[in-house]
This record gives C-alpha cells, sequence and structure tokens, in this order.
C-alpha cells in the first residue's frame, strides 16, 4: 500500500532504529571499534563477528549492539534520554546470553575441569541526553548497592560526545537534529527532510544517509508506530480512573441528600444523564 507522503509522521523509536542500522553495518563499526581502541591499526572489517541479541532483552525495540573481534567481546547499548541505573541490569543480562551463545558455538563443556576461555568483555552505554552529571563509568555496586562489595559487579563505561568528527559524536549529533527538529515541525515529512537537509549541510552521517537514504527514510517513517498506540492506551486508562473516582464522588454526593443532580453533574463533570443512572443504581 503506498503512502502518502505529506500524511507521513516519524517514528518515535527513530534514533533506537538507525543506531542500531548504522552500527550493524561492518564498515561503520569498524570506525566505531577504532573510536574505542584507536591503538588497534589491524583490525579490519572482517575480523568483526555480529553477536548482537535480538527479540532477547525487549519487545520491539533495538537499540543495543554486541561484536566480538579476537579476544575481546563489546557490548555497546544506546541509552535514551532518561538516564536509568538499570541499564547495568540489561547489560549484565545481554553479557550472560552473549556467553550462553559463545559456549554453545564452540562445545565448550562448563563442567569439564578444564578452565574455558572466554573473550574479555568490554561494556559501554552511548547516552544522548542532557543529565548534567555525567560520570565515566557506572558499577552495579555502587548503583544497586552503595557501593558494598558484592559477590557479582559490573563496570560500564559510559559515552556522551565522542570526538569532533568521530562516528560517535556524528550519531550523538545526529540525535540532537532529529530532537530540534521535531520539536520545531513535529513528527512528520517536513522534519524529516530537514533532518536529512541538515545532516547534508553539516557533515553529520552523509555517507551512511546517502548510501542508504530509502532504507533510511524506511526506518524514520510510519503512519502507525507503537509508541503513539501505547500512548494512547495509558491516556484512556488515565481517563477511566478519572471518571471512575468521579462517579464515586457522585454516589458520595447522593447519599448525602444536600445538593441536586444538577450541582452534582456540573461539580464531578459527569452528564446530567448520568448522575441521574447512579442515583436509580443505587437507590438514592
Amino acid at each position: 500500500m503506498e503512502q502518502n507522503a505529506e500524511n507521513t509522521v516519524m517514528k518515535r523509536t527513530v534514533k533506537d532504529s538507525v543506531f542500531t542500522n548504522l552500527f550493524r553495518h561492518p564498515k561503520y563499526l569498524l570506525k566505531l571499534y577504532k573510536v574505542l581502541h584507536p591503538e588497534d591499526t589491524k583490525t579490519t572489517e572482517g575480523d568483526i563477528k555480529d553477536v548482537s541479541i535480538r527479540n532477547i532483552l525487549t519487545d520491539t525495540r533495538y537499540n543495543d549492539i554486541g561484536f566480538r573481534i579476537g579476544d575481546r567481546v563489546l557490548l555497546l547499548l544506546e541509552a535514551q534520554s532518561t538516564w536509568s541505573p538499570n541499564i547495568i541490569i540489561r547489560i549484565l543480562m545481554y553479557l550472560m546470553q552473549t556467553y550462553t551463545d559463545y559456549c554453545t558455538e564452540l562445545d565448550l563443556d562448563l563442567y569439564s575441569s578444564r578452565r574455558v576461555n572466554l573473550p574479555e568483555p568490554e561494556l559501554y552505554v552511548i547516552y544522548t541526553g542532557d543529565r548534567k552529571n555525567r560520570p565515566e563509568y557506572i558499577t552495579l555496586k555502587d548503583e544497586f548497592f552503595g557501593g558494598k562489595d558484592v559477590a557479582v559487579d559490573a563496570r560500564v563505561r559510559m559515552i556522551y560526545d565522542g570526538q569532533p568528527g568521530d562516528i560517535i559524536n556524528q550519531y550523538v549529533t545526529f540525535t540532537k537534529i532529529v530532537n530540534d527538529q521535531v520539536k520545531k515541525y513535529g513528527r512528520t515529512r517536513e522534519a524529516l527532510e530537514e533532518i536529512f537537509r541538515i545532516c547534508e549541510n553539516e557533515d553529520v552521517l552523509r555517507e551512511y544517509l546517502q548510501e542508504r537514504k530509502v532504507e533510511v527514510m524506511d526506518i524514520m517513517t510510519a503512519l502507525f508506530d507503537e509508541e503513539e498506540v501505547q500512548g494512547r492506551y495509558m491516556r484512556n486508562k488515565v481517563r477511566e480512573a478519572k471518571e471512575e473516582k468521579s462517579r464515586e464522588i457522585a454516589v458520595n454526593l447522593l447519599s448525602l441528600g444536600t445538593l441536586t443532580d444538577e450541582q452534582i453533574a456540573q461539580g464531578t463533570g459527569l452528564p446530567l444523564e448520568e448522575v441521574m443512572e447512579i442515583k436509580t443504581l443505587h437507590k438514592l
């Protein structure tokens, strides 16, 4: 079915989708790795093994990237604009699943007396929000156990802006451009076109967006998206809760017998007919 361009709206998961799409292409994943390990001048695209986990940590959104290079396994999660220490738990779950898959792939016997060799983990989060306090690392023991030494710990390196021009910096800049244009135009075709225009002019992910414009346009546009449906559901629930509370108040006021039906309807915001139905139902 052909979409009407004028009615096309931007997906609310735009940054998540572009994040995973961008870094699941070996060329850009290698650039990301080079930012994290500039001392490694030998690794090539062919040395990178994608170990991203799909359909395990989230139902529909995928903004987690995992890859293995030699004796390293690197896991990256993109935090959205809301800061949450729970991301440490997510990345630990991700790591354990990655190790499980690794042992299965190599048919490693974890019940033998011989120690198995595991790739060394590196845990990262790319945070794109505006939080003022920006620690270099967050740890499981500090965030959840008050710094107490516990049986299991994890240290996650937080990445915020990258260095000017590198692939991380370009991605973070992209998210800011998206936010600015959505504030200005809403989630519309006009905002989408402005995002592409600005990225082109400011050399932000320009090569990637030019190479995969149709693919990225498809990612960033949708007539219906899950978050809008969820938002509508929550708004309905809030409205229903308010209406139920108004009915309870109406019952209490009717039982007092000091106000007219019209006054109760005006005070509770309920239609007069509904107040009268409540009165009949409860025999008040």
